[in-house]
């Protein structure tokens, strides 16, 4: 007889009752926060395909924690199979299969062909090449991977190993790995899954015979390739194809990343992916893009996205810490004489608050800033921009370059930050932050590693200042422009704006630091000539201050244009003013030094965001309820929307844990390990 089913949480600790309350305590609107954050058709979408998914045991989250790689590799499998049935029984567009997929919250080993590959072929693509292939990615009758990073290449595509030899006598292209570091590494889907991959390797052109009579190749640079690496029948690879996955890593366990060799492996003309650069094959005349720096557009868009996505990362580990940490209860007020007085609320703790709240500010911050630059990527491809070599697309690519690399680093850090909060239970698999932690690290390195990328946002700030200080009288194109431009004119000045009393001065000292860092970037590297590699550690931090300055922008741009009720709006000022003043906290050497803030106004922020937190405490189970996460998506015991956190982690421990149906041996005498069952030899069967 199970007793444990009858106890509940001691008086006090009631989770259900403590939420009850927090939420009373505000007033603040959360159908129309949500809605003024999501829009209806996204939350519309949201409840939808949730209510489908939870029907379906194969997306059960119970126990997929305690399961091998390889055995979360084919669930994995099983559900996207699944996700992709369900979308043909209910008649879902590209949207709904998103949203399930991101429901699901596991990596599947579709999801380089829904994303990267889908949108490698859509960007690189001819006309002709479109109309061929779309109808068979949209279909799944062929799955694809993209192929670009290698063993000995990351970040530096130009670096690549790969080769794509030309044959004109065949017009046939030989796809090539020289070497064991050309190998394709990391490529998502690859590994066991795709059928066809987009391979990015050096276009090589034949320009003569050296004096051996072998033919000479030139390069042209890396281009994308169409290949099939498996038999549609056989799934399995040819001879001179040699693929697999990598095996184990952090995070994304159902995901299998590549490894992929290439032996002298021949692809017809038709391979070349051909929207922005082309070969004749019957003359061999190899035809450049128009703009070198159009290739990058599929990189700029998986930017976009990556940032759009971070504020979601950060609202899940937010709204668990939030929930928990207003039902945790430890000791009594300090400052209390009633030894009867009831243990304080963890969150009510300043210790505590200066980690969440600002976390909770940033969630906002990153979330219209996504949207912005969201919505700057999807203008600019309907213009067909990505094709022209003018301001909006360097801007568009530095933006992106620089927000990713913030944006990741925020994300990555906020759940550990929030995980550390929550104390003990914190470390248990109740938070619903283990899986989430470890698939996420990855972000700061994909898509261009975090300190590598801030590198072109500061190649293209330093730019614009020397074209600024050459012609002072030029028309400025762009914001950034803009900004340097009225710096260069007032360098002189002590502006000291008032980001105490001025929510728009705020924004001018972001953009005054802004411009002071990137002008003694341009005096170090184009006056005082000094090696790159001497101040890249001050241009990731000029790199740092623009993505500030532009999440400051776009914040404030949202407290100013809200539709929001007027108390609901005072809480988003609040937490502009919160990110904005904690930000400042934290860089005010460069704050001051610039001349942007004064220093006894620095020394007053520390209270100011005490007393910003002190506004917000209240708001903050609302606020989170706000981000619209379901406890299907969330999976966490401490962050579930009814706060039955004692009784959830109970249930987790003592139902339904694999390892407590086992009855073990521990005597060390006995070959036996489980009792009636497992032995010695069974065990070493299974290493």
């Amino acid at each position: 007889m199970d007793w444990s089913r009858d106890l509940k949480p001691a008086a006090g600790a009631d989770g259900a009752e403590i939420l009850r309350y927090e939420r009373q305590r505000s007033s603040i609107d959360v159908n129309a926060l949500s809605t003024h954050l999501f829009g209806k058709v996204y939350l519309e979408r949201l409840a939808r395909v949730s209510g489908i998914l939870q029907k379906d045991k194969i997306f059960s989250k119970a126990n997929q924690a305690n399961l091998s790689r390889p055995d979360r590799y084919v669930l994995g499998l099983a559900r996207g199979k699944r996700m992709r049935q369900l979308m043909d029984e209910h008649g879902w567009d590209n949207d709904d299969l998103l949203m399930a997929e991101y429901l699901i919250d596991d990596i599947l080993p579709y999801h380089l062909h829904m994303s990267l590959f889908a949108a490698a072929m859509k960007e690189q693509c001819s006309e002709e090449q479109r109309q061929y292939w779309q109808p068979k990615i949209d279909s799944w009758e062929i799955i694809g991977a993209y192929a670009q990073t290698e063993l000995g290449h990351g970040s530096n595509v130009r670096g690549i190993e790969c080769e794509a030899r030309w044959d004109p006598a065949t017009k046939e292209f030989v796809i090539h790995s020289p070497s064991l570091t050309a190998s394709k590494w990391w490529n998502g889907t690859l590994g066991r899954t795709a059928t066809h991959a987009v391979v990015v390797a050096q276009l090589m052109l034949p320009v003569g015979k050296d004096g051996s009579g072998q033919t000479r190749y030139e390069s042209k640079g890396p281009r994308p390739f169409i290949v099939q690496v498996r038999d549609p029948k056989t799934h399995l690879p040819p001879e001179s194809i040699i693929v697999g996955d990598i095996n184990a890593k952090y995070g994304y366990a159902p995901m299998d990343n590549a490894y992929c060799l290439f032996r002298f492996h021949r692809v017809p003309h038709s391979a070349l992916l051909a929207r922005y650069a082309s070969l004749n094959p019957e003359t061999g005349v190899y035809t450049r893009p128009k703009n070198p720096n159009s290739v990058y557009g599929q990189l700029t868009r998986g930017r976009a996205f990556i940032v759009l996505n971070a504020r979601l990362v950060i609202a899940r580990a937010v709204t668990v810490a939030v929930r928990y940490l207003s039902i945790r209860r430890q000791f009594r007020d300090q400052d209390s004489h009633d030894s009867s007085a009831p243990e304080m609320p963890v969150l009510d703790y300043s210790t505590v608050q200066i980690r969440i709240l600002p976390l909770l500010a940033t969630a906002f911050a990153l979330h219209y800033s996504g949207s912005a630059m969201w919505s700057l990527y999807e203008r600019t491809r309907a213009q067909n921009s990505l094709e022209s070599d003018n301001a909006q697309l360097a801007e568009l690519h530095t933006t992106s370059a620089g927000l990713k690399s913030l944006a990741t680093d925020l994300a990555a850090n906020s759940v550990e930050t929030c995980r550390r909060a929550m104390g003990g239970h914190g470390f248990g698999g109740g938070t619903g932050l283990i899986q989430l932690n470890n698939d996420y690290l990855a972000k700061p390195t994909v898509e261009g590693d975090n300190w590598m990328i801030t590198q072109q946002v500061s190649r293209f700030l330093i730019k614009k200042v020397a074209e600024q200080t050459a012609n002072p009288d030029r028309v400025v194109q762009s914001p950034t422009e803009q900004n340097l431009k009225s710096y260069l004119s007032n360098r002189d000045g002590q502006p000291h704006f008032d980001v105490l009393g001025d929510d728009a001065s705020i924004v001018e000292a972001f953009r005054w630091r802004t411009s002071w860092l990137a002008y003694k970037a341009y005096e170090a590297r184009e006056v005082q000539k000094r090696p790159w590699n001497s101040i890249l550690i001050a241009l990731h931090k000029l790199s740092r201050a623009y993505s500030q300055s532009i999440l400051i922008e776009n914040f404030f741009d949202a407290t100013r244009k809200s539709d929001l009720r007027r108390e609901d709006a005072e809480v988003l000022k609040a937490l502009f003013r919160l990110f904005s003043f904690y930000t400042i906290d934290a860089e005010a050497r460069e704050f001051q030094t610039s001349s942007g803030v004064r220093p006894e106004v620095l020394d007053t922020l520390p209270d100011r965001i005490l007393s910003l937190m002190e506004q917000i405490r209240p708001h903050a189970v609302r606020l989170v309820d706000s981000f619209a996460l379901p406890d299907f998506l969330l999976d966490s015991a401490m962050g579930r929307y009814d706060g039955r956190v004692y009784e959830d982690l109970f249930y987790r421990a003592h139902v339904i844990n694999p390892l407590n149906k086992l009855t073990v041996n521990p005597d060390y005498r006995s070959e036996e390990i489980v009792k009636g069952g497992l032995g010695v030899k069974q065990v070493l069967a299974k290493l």
